[in-house]
């Protein structure tokens, strides 16, 4: 480990001399890249920068205890140097996550899709209740949200929401949503008060770029169709609807909730290039299977990534056994608490899969 980092530091000393000097400045792309690659490493080498001097202080106070003959200055220099050891075990441990391989993904903008399973009409409004919360969510952490298509139901539910999120970090701060959510409350349409159980589906897929995936006009089919929906002017008047269907994965992406057809193309292909990219992202068609079955399931009820309960106010995920009682708190976007236990549990797992 200590190898590895002491590479980090060289290599973050020379690009702090290279974006100083008067060549670097020069070629914009060169610098912007140099720039980029100092930021990913500040962190790996500051810490490592103090790891190497508590350990120098350390050291240095033990050899000293070593030589001095006044028992009290023995005892303060001793005490000194356990203090900078137990110290240095706690960098240790900053260290090994910060050397921890990152997901290449994380700090890019994604695709949000959130879909209605087992449960009529009941699962739709369930949805459109969790559409808000990451609305809601993604407000307070400054990313912006673009509806791309919205199927939404005659009562106010939703059948199918599919979102852009745009900013830095919106994968990583979404990822750990996507499963099935399962909801138990009593409907407003209950006459007897008896609780039910419904589900829905949430899938976070990370923007591609244009150069990642390359999808050529002959692997595609584009159709053009008149709108549905709900209601509104626009239904069934403006052929303004597009889908788009690749023939070498079978991903089909429609997109009808803007008037301009050419708005909805462009939204729709956004769409595709991000589940393209997911789909071959896999190592096989195994792990893409195994993947996006444990990502979005089948939207049944039996398969889970967390539990709302409205008679309890809990919702519990059930990854890590984790229940919380602020369910209303939760459903308008108040879910930091959640994500960043999900995250800190996938460190402690990657990190134990590192030391094993």
């Amino acid at each position: 480990m200590l190898k590895k980092l002491d590479g980090i530091r060289k290599r973050y000393l020379f690009l702090s001399e290279q974006l100083a000097s008067a060549e670097v400045i020069a070629d914009m792309p060169l610098w912007q890249k140099y720039s980029k690659e100092q930021a990913d490493l500040r962190e790996s080498s500051e810490k490592y920068e103090e790891y190497l001097r508590v350990e120098k202080e350390m050291q240095d106070a033990f050899a000293l205890a070593e030589t001095e003959t006044d028992s009290e200055m023995k005892k303060m220099l001793l005490d000194e140097g356990y203090a900078c050891k137990e110290k240095l075990a706690l960098i240790v441990g900053e260290l090994k996550i910060l050397l921890l391989p990152k997901d290449k993904n994380d700090e890019r903008s994604c695709i949000l899709e959130v879909r209605a399973g087992t449960g009529g009409e009941e699962a739709a409004l369930f949805a459109s209740e969790l559409c808000r919360m990451y609305q809601n969510y993604c407000v307070a952490h400054r990313l912006r949200v673009e509806e791309i298509d919205v199927n939404a139901t005659e009562l106010g539910g939703v059948k199918e929401a599919i979102y852009g999120i745009t900013g830095a970090g919106a994968y990583k701060l979404l990822k750990y949503e996507s499963g099935v959510h399962r909801v138990q409350r009593v409907p407003a349409t209950e006459t007897q008060g008896r609780i039910h159980t419904s589900a829905a589906t949430v899938a976070v897929l990370p923007e591609a770029e244009e150069v990642e995936v390359e999808i050529n006009d002959k692997d595609i089919r584009i159709d053009i169709f008149h709108s549905g929906g709900a209601g509104g002017q626009n239904v069934n008047k403006v052929a303004s609807a597009v889908r788009i269907t690749h023939f070498p994965t079978g991903i089909v992406v429609t997109c009808q909730d803007e008037r301009s057809q050419l708005k909805n193309k462009e939204r729709a292909f956004k769409v595709l290039r991000s589940r393209v990219y997911d789909f071959y992202n896999g190592q096989n068609a195994k792990e893409r299977e195994d993947s996006r079955r444990s990502m979005v399931g089948t939207g049944d009820r039996s398969e889970r990534i967390r539990t709302y309960n409205f008679p309890q106010s809990r919702v519990t995920d059930h990854r890590i056994g984790l229940s919380q009682y602020n369910l209303d708190a939760f459903m308008t976007g108040d879910i930091d608490s959640m994500v960043e236990a999900l995250a800190i549990a996938d460190r402690e797992a990657l990190l134990a899969s590192q030391e094993s």
